[in-house]
């Protein structure tokens, strides 16, 4: 084949030249009109009609931008007026040219915005990686965290079109405050896509999982993008949750020492058990774990090195000492209040907001005169019914087996085509508990009303995922309608904790006056918030979840104070102390039924005067 001729060369160089978009085009249309330009003025000099050089060259100029110039024409030369005729003519057209070629790239721009494509230049920012419904809450969370700050910034990337993730956004969350939310478009576990929120300058990222067959694969594959994909030594931490506990320690290498990976179905297995058995305590971890009331602080106090925890515990009015975070990293929820605080280590505590942990110097006021000192009594074999199943179900189990009194029984019925196979695999494998299996319709009134409610000590309502959210959580509502009116007709409070799918049919559920409601996709959302602002707290909300070590407790208040008589919570920490415990509040059982705190008075003032009566329950830190 012979060699390309200059023609083929130029065409070929006009061709790649003509590629490169706007600015191309722009800049040939300049070459044009600077010819153009040059070729009037200069044949207006050969037929002696110019003004000079430079006066030629300007009036070439102008007749090419203003065709409005020619009508001021007629009163020169016929030659002049034939060549700046032609010179406006060729200037139209190139005017047309570089009004469309503008149009055009506007267009692109505007598209590519659209497209959210622009690299995010910020810095502290919080990362979302993923799209779910989670997003709403943990953006509305964030909001009131950031409330302090003059502007936050939250940056979402996701596979979905930018303007829409705005208007949802806009939608259910109108008022943002101080925080820009910033959404592009992209794969979250893709790399090169996660550079464009910039997660090296990141001070967290949070990983969100869709609704897809095996959410935990994409969580896998964002994980190794952005601890491996390139980002840089990650400053930040990253944080996420798990649908299968068998993909944890998966999961767990792929973040590596950045990331903070928590099991959301053994999380809410634990919270659901807990909270089964101490009816309130859903309440209480909704408020540590959202930013609207109490949350936990880690603060040096320098004041206190080598003094006794159980001054700690005495020297602030306002906020409430839960535990220890030692300089080599550990924590310790409810420590021993005769060890000393060392240096470097942080108090962990309680507080409505930083500004109100205060130390307080003056020696608090204890009744020693209302201080009882009265035995637990024995863990009794306990009656537990589970009323629908999930993939939590297992682990509620299996949880529930390390809490009750040998010789407890736990009934589950439910219509689930998997249930009878894995109540079948697991029953060998419970240690104090014995389980009973009857597969039938949990919304069944006859059905219900011949397990006899009332004679269980606890009854946990679960949404089934076989159907829907929606249809599982109305079926969920059901039921519980079914056992509220069971309940005021035997005159007998049934204690009920009800698991709801979506959090907008919460408002629903409490009109069932269930005790507790556990709603998995916000208490996950929350933790994971909570543990993106603060990656410590994860140790701490490990510990107060496992059954081992101290966990949150609710207890008869006249185990601790006289009941009817006016202490300050001072004397109500005093007492718990005593006990090896560690008082954080208080549940007033006359509110247990208004919203939406049911009663419970977290981290209250301890000057304050109260007064505990019978059936009110102290909210404490213990073993057990």
């Amino acid at each position: 084949m012979s060699d390309p001729t200059f023609k083929q060369r130029a065409r070929y160089w006009f061709d790649n030249t003509m590629s490169k978009g706007t600015k191309a085009l722009i800049g040939w249309l300049t070459v044009i009109t600077l010819a153009l330009t040059a070729i009037g003025a200069l044949f207006l000099l050969i037929v002696g009609e110019g003004d000079g050089v430079s006066g030629t060259l300007w009036t070439s100029f102008i007749h090419i931008l203003d065709a409005g110039t020619i009508t001021g024409d007629a009163e020169v030369g016929y030659p002049f007026m034939v060549i700046m005729f032609i010179t406006t003519i060729g200037g139209l057209v190139i005017l047309s040219s570089l009004v469309g070629v503008l149009t055009t790239g506007l267009d692109a721009k505007l598209e590519d915005l659209r497209k959210g494509r622009s690299l995010v230049v910020e810095k502290d920012h919080t990362v979302i990686l993923g799209w779910s419904d989670q997003v709403f809450i943990i953006i509305s969370e964030l909001v009131e965290a950031n409330e302090s700050e003059k502007r936050a910034v939250i940056a979402i990337l996701a596979d979905r079109d930018k303007v829409e993730m705005e208007d949802e956004i806009r939608a259910k969350l109108p008022d943002l405050k101080t925080t820009h939310v910033v959404c592009r478009t992209g794969d979250p576990a893709d790399p090169d896509d996660i550079a464009i929120v910039n997660p090296g300058q990141a001070k967290s990222i949070i990983l969100l999982t869709s609704a897809e067959d095996d959410p935990d694969a994409q969580l896998v594959r964002s994980l190794l993008a952005v601890t491996h994909g390139g980002q840089g030594d990650l400053k930040c931490h990253v944080v996420g949750a798990v649908a299968e506990s068998r993909n944890l320690p998966a999961a767990r290498l792929a973040g590596g020492r950045a990331a903070h990976v928590v099991d959301a179905n053994d999380l809410m297995a634990r919270l659901m058990v807990q909270t089964c058995r101490q009816s309130g305590l859903s309440v209480v971890y909704t408020d540590l774990l959202d930013f609207g009331g109490d949350e936990i602080y880690m603060v040096e106090e320098p004041n206190l090195f080598g003094r006794p925890l159980s001054q700690a515990l005495h020297s602030y009015r306002t906020s409430s000492f839960i535990g220890v975070l030692t300089k080599d990293g550990r924590c310790i929820v409810n420590p021993p209040s005769n060890a000393p605080l060392q240096p470097g280590d942080k108090l962990i505590l309680i507080a409505s907001d930083d500004s109100a942990i205060r130390l307080d110097g003056s020696r608090p006021v204890i009744d020693e005169s209302a201080i009882v000192a009265r035995a637990e009594a024995g863990n009794r074999p306990e009656r537990t019914l589970i009323l629908g199943w999930n993939a939590k179900t297992r682990m509620v189990l299996e949880q529930l087996d390390q809490y009750v009194a040998p010789g407890s029984v736990t009934d589950v019925v439910t219509d689930h085509p998997e249930a009878a196979e894995a109540i079948r695999k697991i029953g060998p494998t419970m240690r104090v508990q014995g389980l009973n299996f009857k597969q039938d319709d949990t919304t069944d009134r006859v059905l219900l009303e011949s397990l006899n409610p009332g004679s269980y000590n606890h009854i946990i309502a679960l949404c089934s995922d076989d159907v829907p959210p929606q249809l599982a959580d109305s079926k969920t509502l059901v039921t519980l309608l079914h056992l509220r009116d069971m309940s005021q007709r035997s005159g007998k409070r049934f204690k009920v904790v009800s698991e709801m799918a979506d959090d907008r049919n919460r408002t629903l559920a409490q009109v069932t006056q269930a005790d507790d409601f556990i709603v998995s996709d916000k208490l996950i959302s929350l933790l994971l918030t909570q543990t993106a602002e603060n990656p410590h707290l994860s140790h701490v909300f490990a510990n107060l979840f496992s059954p081992d070590g101290s966990e949150i407790y609710l207890k008869p208040a006249d185990h601790y104070v006289r009941p009817g008589v006016p202490v300050n919570f001072y004397t109500v920490a005093e007492s718990a102390r005593r006990r090896g415990e560690t008082a954080i509040g208080y549940r007033v059982v006359a509110e247990a039924q208004r919203a939406p705190s049911y009663g419970v008075h977290l981290n209250p003032d301890k000057a304050v005067q109260i007064m505990l009566n019978p059936g009110d329950k102290v909210i404490v830190l213990a073993e057990d």
